[in-house]
């Protein structure tokens, strides 16, 4: 096919920015085009879709071209000799690597991040990124069955997210009527619960808080705190909110985000059941997933679902490939009592709907897979004196939080917290020192290799420097 270019908004290049070259304009490519070019980088798209190209090039300050990323001719006709940043997200695995692939040998010191979804390379995937020279490979189905994995695991939690490689939990949860913690402030919970631990953020009304100490707690404060890993069961014990891992869940749906569930769960040694309609498909599960009970059959059956027994299923997982399918069957699971449901959400992007909805636990692979790879784009474009490590958005993008790998060179480094001038809404969550998770005081100072949480309102941090006043 040939190239079409579809006229910039703006004729001059931004400053400042990192000049990306995006192939694939799904929801990934969509959501990536959003928040890079929020971020003031230099935005190139590349589609097929003539029709795709021309919204997107309506919506966003970007260069379109369409035609087919693998192609030297297209690629060069999007300048990949002067790109920073190639990034390959569309529905193909094996073309997302070959345009990686004449990407990096086409440009010049040039970083390459391929999106890779087939479990048949998930055992691969290291040997593909050192012999194909990719600076990143992402697994979004595989993204997020761990994260669905994580909140399975806190069922109180709303969304799980991991920092300091796993030593510590960025955890939201809902204050629900008549717990301990209704009418107290921090400080407050802090005396009652004496866990180390930290509230980072509130949503209220709407509203998104940044709380200090004195910050009351009310039933319905939809809150995010931080803690070490192995402290989370208990603060949720402390109270009063199970924590006990689930022991048996039902999964609607075969796909990719179903196996790599299911495998992660009977890891766990907990009990699963898949349902899937497709008689080849339940074939192939039961021999990938030998410890998994396969049924096929309509998900969507309500007798079929009962006769299942998921009035006894500990938690319910709809993961079939339409968003409205998996919302009705969450609204339709949680009539019954105490079963944790969590729902994938691909496409629909009507937050305030899906909000009052009050679906509990959903998930998102598309922001999954954007967050780690704004993560690397920060961590490449902002080098001053630390990394971006990783990037979690909350409350729909009014908050996030950054984790920054501290430099021997940082402006922050040896000095107490109490003495820098931090910019308003912003906290410095926790320090992982070695392993060891340290919530701050005004006395301890950030060191070199030190990797630090902060959680701000302030969007697009790329350096622990931007915290500061």
């Amino acid at each position: 096919m040939q190239a079409k270019a579809a006229k910039k908004k703006t004729g001059a290049k931004k400053t400042g920015g990192m000049s990306i070259i995006i192939v694939g304009c799904g929801k990934v490519g969509h959501t990536l085009t959003e928040q890079l070019v929020r971020e003031g980088h230099d935005i190139t798209i590349v589609d097929t879709n003539e029709r795709v190209i021309r919204d997107m090039t309506e919506i966003f300050d970007v260069m379109g071209i369409c035609g087919n990323g693998a192609s030297l001719h297209v690629l060069e006709e999007a300048e990949v000799g002067k790109a920073d940043l190639v990034i390959a997200v569309t529905g193909s695995d094996e073309l997302n690597l070959l345009c990686c692939t004449i990407a990096k040998k086409a440009g010049k010191d040039m970083a390459v991040i391929a999106r890779v979804r087939n479990p048949d390379y998930s055992e691969e995937l290291p040997y593909l990124r050192q012999q194909l020279g990719l600076s990143m490979i992402i697994n979004p189905e595989l993204e997020a069955a761990r994260e669905i994995a994580r909140v399975l695991s806190r069922p109180q939690a709303l969304t799980i997210s991991a920092f300091a490689k796993g030593h510590a939990e960025l955890v939201r949860f809902k204050i629900p009527a008549g717990n301990v913690l209704c009418g107290l402030n921090l400080i407050s919970v802090s005396q009652l619960l004496r866990f180390n631990f930290l509230v980072c953020a509130v949503e209220r009304d709407g509203e998104v808080v940044i709380p200090s100490g004195s910050f009351t707690l009310q039933a319905g404060d939809d809150i995010t705190f931080i803690a070490s890993s192995r402290d989370v069961h208990r603060i949720f014990e402390g109270i009063g909110m199970r924590s006990q891992a689930v022991r048996s869940c039902m999964i609607i749906g075969g796909g990719k985000s179903s196996y790599y569930l299911a495998k992660q769960l009977l890891e766990q040694r907990m009990d699963v059941k898949i349902i899937e309609s497709k008689r080849e498909r339940c074939d192939q599960l039961s021999e990938k997933l030998p410890g998994a009970v396969v049924i096929c059959g309509d998900g969507s059956d309500e007798e079929l679902l009962k006769e299942e027994g998921i009035d006894t299923a500990e938690a319910f997982v709809p993961l079939t490939g339409m968003d409205e399918e998996n919302i009705l069957l969450t609204l339709y699971a949680k009539r019954v009592p105490g079963l944790k449901t969590i729902t994938k959400i691909n496409r629909i992007t009507f937050n305030d709907v899906i909000d009052g909805l009050e679906l509990g636990s959903v998930v998102y692979p598309k922001y999954i897979t954007s967050e780690a790879i704004i993560a690397y784009v920060r961590a490449r474009h902002n080098s001053m004196g630390s990394n971006v490590e990783t990037v979690y958005h909350m409350f729909d993008n009014r908050a996030e939080a950054v984790e920054f790998n501290i430099g021997k060179d940082a402006p922050v480094v040896g000095v107490p917290l109490m003495q820098l001038k931090l910019k308003e809404h912003m906290l410095v969550a926790c320090i992982n020192r070695g392993g060891k998770i340290i919530f701050p005081r005004g006395q301890d100072a950030m060191q070199p290799g030190d990797r630090v949480v902060v959680v701000t309102t302030h969007l697009g941090l790329g350096d622990i420097s931007d915290i500061l006043d």
